[in-house]
């Protein structure tokens, strides 16, 4: 089928296009881009006022699938995704099995194809089980297709076994993603240690815990060669760690979350809201003033939601025993427009950097560019329509937003994915 975006403001800075212009998508692949474009037998798509950009990639998501399937599956994770405007995701291993061997690769792509909306593109975790003592199957899963590795949801706590894993994934041409974690400093940690652990009065997760581990682990990928990525970094002396290691030409990148650029431990009051619960956990107004600085100044390099959806009894309960995490595919695009780019601290630009361009460079993913022959991977997006976060509005199983009842500006209202439309005015399309 061919479809005609007309008079979008395309963005895309891979080959330096911003300007409004006529988009024709035939089959998989664009087929022109221009002014003024005509295609009688093409469905026709107004995008005036609209926004279009390379379509968004979330390099960090939680599906859930295989073993917690009640919290979330690959389909309602990938209708959560194109519901929020992303075209590829790439899942964390910490699946039951875990994904750590070349055919919970492939079930996790069959079920992606089965479910017919968004591109995943699973992880694979570095050691077996998840447990830091010996590796997992990686070049099994690199034959299957595993985007990265990663055994998120713990720091690989023995350096040795980090070097080796390092050592062994430099040779498939993938990066290595890490939960940064020294967990001797972490135990029982559920609020940031501080203020307010102290105002709350529960056991503190002091930032150290996550900065050890981030610089350890710099320090083993300058030895190994080993492309390095930081994952959901949270504190202003880890990101000045990536920031230096940049500048000594080691191949390190790293990414944040919506909450910990937008939210704080502060925001913790005493009606100990669980789905402020995360892991790392919120930190201080000055940490979080730091990340959007990194995001804003290219020291960060993506955006990611670390997607974490939970039943309602793992959340409805004491926060000791909450479970970690909050969802986030659907409102990542309003939060980064509502609070960077409408209000002019951020471009467009950057935008599609942090969002589209640098999560497939970072995962091996070939680009998609908004130009002739690229494949239409695409989303458009309204940058005045409001939404409400409900529960109703959220297409994830879980409904265990940080952002429940707020109003936020701009969504995304069109999704292709090799040249389907599985975002229709809002609405999610299945074939």
């Amino acid at each position: 089928m061919a479809y005609l975006v007309k008079g979008a403001h395309v963005v895309d800075p891979q080959v330096d296009v911003d300007d409004v212009l006529d988009v024709l998508i035939e089959g998989t692949k664009i087929a022109q881009v221009g002014k003024d474009l005509d295609a009688r037998e093409a469905t026709v798509i107004d995008g005036t006022g609209k926004y279009l950009v390379p379509g968004l990639v979330d390099m960090h998501v939680h599906f859930r699938d295989p073993g917690f399937e009640y919290k979330e599956t690959i389909t309602t994770g990938a209708r959560a995704a194109t519901h929020g405007g992303f075209t590829d995701v790439a899942t964390m291993p910490n699946t039951s099995p875990v994904t750590d061997s070349g055919s919970e690769i492939r079930y996790q792509i069959d079920q992606a194809h089965a479910a017919n909306l968004c591109h995943v593109r699973p992880m694979g975790a570095l050691t077996a089980e998840q447990k830091g003592e010996a590796l997992a199957e990686i070049g099994d899963m690199v034959i299957e297709g595993a985007s990265a590795f990663s055994d998120d949801g713990h720091g690989v706590q023995s350096a040795g076994m980090m070097r080796t894993c390092m050592e062994y994934v430099s040779q498939f041409d993938r990066v290595v993603c890490a939960h940064c974690e020294v967990e001797s400093l972490t135990t029982n940690g559920v609020v940031n240690e501080g203020r307010a652990s102290t105002r709350l009065g529960m056991f503190g997760w002091p930032a150290l815990g996550e900065e050890l581990e981030i610089l350890r682990d710099i320090e083993l990928a300058r030895i190994t060669g080993c492309d390095f990525h930081v994952c959901h970094i949270s504190t202003q002396r880890g990101l000045d760690y990536v920031r230096r290691a940049k500048s000594e030409g080691l191949n390190v990148t790293c990414e944040v979350t919506p909450h910990h650029l937008f939210l704080c431990e502060d925001d913790i009051t005493d009606s100990y809201d669980t789905n402020l619960k995360m892991n790392p956990p919120l930190r201080t107004a000055e940490d979080a003033a730091a990340m959007r600085e990194g995001i804003l100044d290219g020291s960060i390099d993506c955006v990611v939601t670390d997607h974490a959806p939970h039943a309602a009894h793992e959340k409805d309960c004491e926060w000791e025993i909450a479970y970690f995490g909050c969802v986030g595919l659907e409102t990542s695009l309003p939060l980064m427009l509502t609070n960077l780019v409408l209000p002019g601290k951020m471009s467009w630009q950057r935008l599609v950097e942090v969002m589209a361009v640098n999560p497939r460079r970072i995962l091996r993913l070939a680009p998609v560019r908004v130009e002739a022959g690229s494949a239409a991977d695409l989303t458009l997006i309204d940058p005045v329509q409001r939404i409400v976060v409900t529960p109703e509005y959220l297409q994830s199983k879980s409904k265990n937003s940080a952002f429940l009842n707020q109003t936020l500006t701009g969504c995304a209202t069109d999704v292709f994915v090799d040249g389907r439309r599985t975002l229709a005015d809002c609405e999610v399309v299945c074939a």
